[in-house]
């Protein structure tokens, strides 16, 4: 392989390996800036795999190619729905946050391995009929050295994360709903008393961390692993979590750190064709990402500065 192919090969399968980890950080980034530690995103893209794999199942044949991004739907669908139990605990219960969202991360395995042996025997789905597996960027892949790089055979999911987390930035920074998210994070009295409805805002972030997360798990299941298991998210959600933080719940920030985290988990898969690390053991390179997200979180987290209010049990005044 020559250096173009080598470059080609590092870009797209970190893209590839980074589009969950952008849509989950993304989530999170949206409940954190709300004052509501969510880390039940790891149960939450288990679920929205399982989901995602079941509807590819059940409906391939009736909407092809197509079966992926609908299967995307349906694990946002999921997502949300288990995003309600962790906002109901957290804001109207005012159970610990932590608490919550680890409950949700022990149920979630649990539940989609059962439901998985009760519709198919046993305790993985088998092979997807369809998956979002690798495309060109049409036009854009037609540029000079550039679009081989960057638009040829690489991940539509990925791109799409990519849209979203500017768009992110745009809702969280340019717009009222963003502002007010932000503010009842920082500091929901003060957004109450000038008529922010802070239940509501907190809501909305639990509900979109839930939908992007599941969206998140959807594509693990349908363009990396290719089947749902107990083993298809395997730390993903805390890799995002990670990266929310290293990115410091800045969408743009947050896309940026998934990437790198993403291509710390191609490494496992493209190693050996890579000249300068292929001599190295494949557990170290299978273990990298794990170790990476305990360095960001140890030398990070103490200097990251995280909202206000953040985990912080909200009481409405009277």
């Amino acid at each position: 392989m020559n250096a173009l192919d080598i470059i080609q090969l590092i870009v797209s399968s970190s893209l590839i390996y980074a589009a969950p980890l952008i849509l989950t950080a993304l989530g999170g980034t949206f409940s954190e800036r709300s004052g509501v530690v969510n880390i039940g995103l790891e149960g939450i893209m288990v679920m929205g795999a399982f989901m995602s794999a079941v509807f590819n199942i059940q409906f391939a044949s009736a909407f092809g190619g197509w079966t992926p991004w609908m299967g995307l739907i349906a694990g946002g669908f999921i997502g949300i729905l288990f995003s309600i139990i962790h906002a109901v605990a957290t804001i109207n219960l005012r159970a610990d946050h932590i608490i919550s969202g680890t409950v949700i991360n022990l149920a979630a395995p649990a539940i989609g391995v059962f439901l998985t042996r009760a519709i198919f025997g046993a305790a993985q789905t088998g092979p997807l009929p369809e998956s979002f597996g690798r495309t060109s960027i049409f036009l854009l892949d037609r540029i000079p050295i550039i679009g081989p790089i960057f638009f040829e055979n690489t991940s539509g999911p990925a791109y799409f994360g990519i849209v979203l987390a500017v768009i992110a930035w745009f809702v969280l920074f340019k717009t009222r709903f963003g502002l007010r998210l932000r503010s009842v994070g920082e500091h929901p009295h003060a957004a109450e008393t000038l008529g922010i409805k802070v239940y509501a805002m907190k809501y909305s972030g639990v509900l979109i961390s839930g939908l992007l997360g599941g969206m998140g798990g959807a594509i693990q299941a349908q363009a990396i692993s290719n089947e749902f298991g107990i083993l298809t998210i395997a730390g993903q959600g805390f890799i995002a979590m990670a990266a929310m933080i290293f990115g410091k719940w800045n969408p743009l920030g947050v896309m940026g750190a998934a990437i790198f985290f993403g291509f710390a988990q191609s490494l496992a898969r493209i190693g050996t064709y890579i000249p300068i690390i292929q001599d190295i053991p494949s557990i170290w390179l299978l273990v990298m990402p794990y170790l990476l997200t305990i360095l960001v979180l140890v030398g990070v987290i103490g200097r990251a500065e995280s909202p206000a209010k953040l985990g912080v049990t909200y009481i409405k005044s009277r």
